[in-house]
């Protein structure tokens, strides 16, 4: 379980990786062609802007796993560590409701792109296509999501743990790294 799992986290980390070289390649060729040659790709923009929404509903459930989101946590880190679990629970079970309406309104419109059979502006490929991340990455965020309660409910962290960057700055500042 533990090699399948290391997989899907590279699997997911390189696919971000090349999303955003992709992106970067693209914008760079076009800024040329336009400024260097007066020319430039019809359909560049339109693929780095699907390029970054797939990156963004990637970055959800990345950002949950990695604790990478931000958030303010003063009031909950005064609270006592029963109070604190309760309240992480209180706050994942929200954001879990709220990744499953968003998954299953993201199918409800894929799907329906999908019947109408819209094509995107500048690509030969059928839209529906292109956004099918919208539903993967709110059942990847939905499933770390569930993770976390997990992780709460058994015990193995405090609460919905968020990135906290000024501990992690007072701390360096304190015991910088020779």
């Amino acid at each position: 379980m533990t090699l399948l799992r290391t997989a899907w986290h590279r699997l997911e980390e390189g696919l971000m990786a090349l999303l955003l070289v992709f992106m970067t390649l693209v914008t760079f060729y076009q800024v040329v062609l336009r400024y260097v040659f007066n020319d430039g790709l019809l359909w560049g923009q339109e693929a780095v802007l699907y390029a970054f929404g797939w990156l963004v509903m990637l970055g959800l459930g990345y950002g949950v796993r990695t604790r990478a989101h931000l958030g303010i946590d003063i009031l909950v880190k005064a609270l006592t560590p029963r109070h604190r679990r309760t309240i992480g629970l209180v706050a994942v079970a929200l954001c879990i409701i709220y990744a499953g309406l968003l998954a299953y309104g993201s199918w409800i419109y894929m799907d329906t792109i999908r019947m109408v059979g819209i094509e995107a502006q500048d690509i030969p490929v059928e839209r529906w296509l292109l956004i099918t991340v919208m539903p993967f990455g709110f059942l990847l965020l939905l499933a770390r999501l569930c993770t976390e309660a997990w992780l709460i409910l058994s015990g193995r962290t405090a609460g919905f743990e968020i990135a906290d960057e000024a501990g992690d700055a007072l701390r360096e500042l304190h015991n910088p790294h020779p």
